[in-house]
């Protein structure tokens, strides 16, 4: 797989992601289904304040993240240097996620534009699940390939550094800022979904994870290690 197309289904994964995180932030109880970093503070303001329900809402999400990212491990493995970049357990990991992703969908329609306590935290949980899986599968990926498309705070980082050191980093400032772009415009999706046509909503990570996996599942295990 070259290193371009391997950017390309980086910055589709990303794009689903901000999907899927502006709605669980909108809809679902106002936590991320992937920045459990950022959940955990959520937590902590929610303990400091004796809010149980944005707690609870914070504990749904981090367990089901640990889920997702333990079935995904034992899915995609250890990345291991002699292996093609885009392993055929990734894509079968991410397959994995776009069956979470469409039961996600289904509760999504079922529970409608005001979800009750029950059914929000299971969208929840189905959503936290499913990205912690494609963190999963990301860290599987195989060779010299190292890059996230849930939690992008090293992304961020890595863009800086590059623009500090071109020589160094060049092509890696091309993709993490791709990376944070595609993320930003799918948030802004996600939103914009949520707020005039929320039924419609899963059809953005329906659509990213499809198309990965479709394209992956001709391309990807057959590819060279990217440079």
């Amino acid at each position: 797989m070259t290193s371009p197309r391997l950017t390309l289904f980086a910055v589709i994964l990303t794009f689903g992601t901000g999907a899927v995180d502006a709605a669980s932030f909108v809809r679902l109880g106002g936590v991320f289904s992937s920045v459990m970093t950022g959940n955990l503070i959520v937590a902590g303001s929610a303990i400091s304040s004796a809010s149980l329900d944005t707690a609870l809402h914070t504990v749904v999400a981090l367990a089901g993240y640990v889920m997702g990212a333990a079935l995904g491990t034992r899915v995609a493995g250890r990345p291991r240097p002699d292996e093609p970049v885009w392993p055929g357990r990734v894509t079968v990991t991410l397959a994995i996620e776009l069956g979470v992703i469409a039961c996600f969908a289904v509760g999504w329609e079922l529970a409608g534009e005001r979800p009750g306590i029950v059914a929000e935290h299971v969208l929840l949980a189905l959503a936290a699940l499913a990205m912690g899986m494609q963190s999963a599968a990301m860290r599987g990926l195989g060779g010299r390939a190292a890059l996230s498309t849930t939690y992008l705070t090293g992304t961020l980082t890595g863009v800086v550094a590059a623009l500090l050191t071109p020589r160094e980093g060049a092509r890696f400032d091309v993709r993490g800022m791709a990376i944070l772009a595609a993320l930003t415009a799918g948030a802004a999706g996600g939103a914009a979904f949520v707020s005039f046509v929320p039924a419609l909503l899963p059809a953005i990570p329906l659509t990213t994870l499809t198309l990965v996996v479709v394209l992956a599942w001709f391309t990807g295990p057959r590819g060279a290690a990217a440079g």
